[in-house]
């Protein structure tokens, strides 16, 4: 087993991460538990932490803590035995499970699936607009609507925009004839000729049905082809059935289920 050493990124501090991330990223669909659009979206906490493995002085891993979830995305033939190993530190009582990460003894979640969905660039047609400052309110509004419990803010919204992973989002929000926010998409860009990721994807309560959530996500995967993403990928609970459709009618495909590792229960 190689030795690793691990390192505690601000956000500040992420933009290794990041670029290790994006040249880890396959052309189809997303590897192992971290997209680079996933750390983008989590520095919108300026608390944000974000860990990356290193061996021989180069990445090898990088993850974060999802709540009581370690999520994790190695480099295509990394140990990750070695990094499982020194993740042990991470996964105290309670945080119980991981996503990309085989931890010895543990076990797979088959009760709670993820649904990989991908989409392929093709000509689209869509009302979404493009997020800007003075958007930000209404871009916001239509996230805390759709998510019940969000903590999401304007200057969240700005320290998102400022980090090192400001670059690779691409935001667009779609408005009801009248002028109302009604859906909202964050896409993330990872490099020509690599698969970008939406996350997240919102449709205001008040205005769902009427295709605005659709609208927002060809908009943002429209972003993202044109910057020269391969495709642009989704992951969803498979269980969220409204969400797996609104990604079908979108042209999404999926491509495959992925399940977090468990801490098996003591006897």
């Amino acid at each position: 087993m190689i030795s690793l050493a691990r390192h505690r990124l601000t956000p500040a501090e992420t933009g290794p991460a990041l670029r290790a991330l994006s040249e880890w990223t396959p052309a189809d669909a997303p590897g192992g538990g971290l997209h680079p659009g996933d750390v983008g979206w989590l520095l919108r906490f300026d608390d944000a932490a974000v860990f990356v493995w290193t061996g021989g002085g180069a990445p090898v891993a990088a993850g974060f803590l999802d709540g009581p979830v370690l999520r994790v995305t190695a480099a295509p033939g990394a140990d990750l035995g070695a990094v499982a190993a020194d993740a042990e530190d991470l996964l105290d009582a309670g945080n119980d499970r991981t996503d990309g990460l085989p931890v010895p003894g543990w076990e797979l979640d088959r009760e709670e699936p993820w649904l990989v969905l991908s989409w392929t660039p093709r000509p689209v047609s869509s009302r979404a607009g493009p997020v800007g400052e003075a958007d930000a309110a209404d871009r916001v509004l239509v996230q805390r609507s759709a998510f019940a419990g969000s903590t999401f803010t304007v200057e969240r919204w700005r320290a998102m925009k400022a980090s090192p992973a400001g670059g690779l989002a691409v935001e667009t929000l779609v408005r009801t004839p009248s002028g109302e926010p009604a859906a909202a998409a964050t896409g993330w860009f990872a490099g020509m000729g690599r698969c970008g990721l939406l996350e997240p994807v919102g449709t205001h309560p008040d205005h769902r049905g009427h295709g605005h959530g659709r609208d927002a996500v060809l908009g943002a995967c429209a972003a993202l082809a044109e910057r020269g993403a391969s495709a642009v990928a989704v992951v969803t609970p498979a269980t969220n059935e409204a969400a797996v459709a609104l990604y079908r009618s979108a042209g999404f495909t999926v491509v495959r289920e992925n399940h977090d590792w468990v801490r098996t229960p003591r006897a």
